[in-house]
């Protein structure tokens, strides 16, 4: 079944089960603070490697203690999906281990 872009209004809706993240633009992104420069680098790895499970990725920037990640889905045109959804909850999941907040 090929993906089709969320209305304004789910994208809104399904944020509400997600704190700390927020739409911006076409997309969905969350900033993750973490202890270290290196607890950071580490959450990168590990959403790298749930991004090539999904075969899906995103924008993840990795500051001095920080990780932003923004997701969209390039092949509906940059629309936000179910697919960024299932990423955004697998990475909250795997976040909290970290000890992102």
């Amino acid at each position: 079944m090929p993906l089709e872009p969320l209305s304004q209004k789910d994208v809104e809706d399904r944020l509400t089960e997600l704190p700390g993240w927020s739409l911006d633009g076409d997309s969905i992104s969350r900033t993750y603070r973490l202890g270290s420069h290196f607890a950071a680098a580490a959450l990168v790895v590990h959403i790298a490697q749930v991004q090539d499970e999904l075969d899906h990725h995103s924008d993840l920037t990795l500051g001095y203690r920080t990780v932003v990640l923004t997701v969209h889905t390039h092949s509906v045109g940059g629309a936000v999906t179910e697919k960024d959804f299932e990423l955004a909850v697998r990475v909250e999941r795997l976040a909290a281990g970290h000890g992102a907040s």
